[in-house]
């Protein structure tokens, strides 16, 4: 919040911990950013969203874990029950987990359509992890709002989200800090390589896509690196092909489009959130200037 972001959808937390915070922020215990949370990520056996370093005896399953279409939909209904205001799936491999490729595709598209069917009736919007080439298409086929990461996109899968208007959220700044970082913070090296082997590629994508007319919401993978850097996936949204006011926009309107409060958040309007922050230089000049914000109001309170 200090740092400028007002509002925030966080896709995937263990033991409903963001539904725990978003509720002591709605009710002025913690100061925070509006949030908007999905409690535990849903995917299959052994996914990226299953992920453990315990051994087998452990017998460990994530909250989130089912296998097929109707034990995927019996999980939207128990997270929803649980307080999730979004659906977060995993439908590929990951970077940050171990034995899996970014690129391996992990739910299938009937399991995918299941979980969005049972969202968009239960009013909740679906976020797709997806780093692989199919698991993009096969989660914008299945009717997902954002698919996330979309590091190994391909022409088709490019045409598809322009097509049916799917929200792509690149978060094409970590790659930076994981490579700095990642060792010394304790990152297994098959995740490190896996970085080096989608980073690159993913920036690349990010501006064929923008190019191609996609619609995109900034997203920056927070909690990955440290909350409160989050700006500095601005300068990289830029250097990668869009305007200062493009990138903007996908940190305001857009995203407020995609979580699904477009005309309440990223406007200055009657009736809206009285939402506002202020930086020293003019952004259109100096991207780098949401590094220093100095001042940030939330619902009319000044912080």
């Amino acid at each position: 919040l200090r740092a400028g972001f007002t509002t925030v959808r966080n896709v995937g937390a263990s033991g409903y911990s963001d539904v725990a915070l978003r509720d002591a922020i709605q009710e002025g215990e913690v100061e925070g950013p509006r949030l908007f949370v999905s409690g535990p990520a849903l995917g299959m056996t052994g996914g990226h969203c299953d992920n453990n370093l315990l051994a087998p005896e452990f017998n460990y399953k994530a909250e989130g874990v089912a296998d097929g279409p109707w034990p995927l939909r019996a999980k939207v209904r128990e997270v929803i029950k649980h307080g999730a205001d979004v659906i977060k799936i995993c439908a590929s491999g990951g970077v940050l987990s171990k034995g899996d490729a970014a690129g391996a595709t992990q739910l299938t598209l009937e399991e995918i359509t299941a979980i969005v069917e049972e969202s968009h009736k239960l009013g909740r919007k679906v976020a797709a992890h997806a780093h692989g080439t199919q698991s993009i298409k096969d989660a914008i086929r299945g009717g997902v709002d954002s698919v996330e990461h979309c590091s190994l996109i391909d022409d088709e899968g490019i045409r598809l989200a322009r097509d049916r208007g799917t929200f792509l959220v690149f978060d094409i700044y970590n790659d930076t800090y994981i490579l700095d970082m990642g060792a010394k913070n304790g990152l297994l090296p098959e995740m490190i390589e896996k970085e080096k082997q989608v980073g690159k590629l993913q920036r690349e994508n990010f501006r064929k896509a923008w190019k191609s007319g996609v619609r995109m919401a900034f997203g920056s993978d927070g909690g990955v690196y440290p909350h409160g850097d989050n700006w500095k996936q601005f300068p990289y949204m830029i250097e990668y092909g869009m305007k200062p006011i493009e990138a903007i926009r996908a940190a305001t309107t857009e995203a407020a489009e995609l979580i699904g409060i477009k005309g309440q958040a990223g406007v200055l309007a009657s009736g809206a959130y009285a939402d506002l922050i202020a930086v020293d230089t003019d952004p259109l000049n100096n991207v780098n200037a949401f590094g220093g914000v100095k001042f940030v109001m939330k619902e009319g309170k000044v912080y």
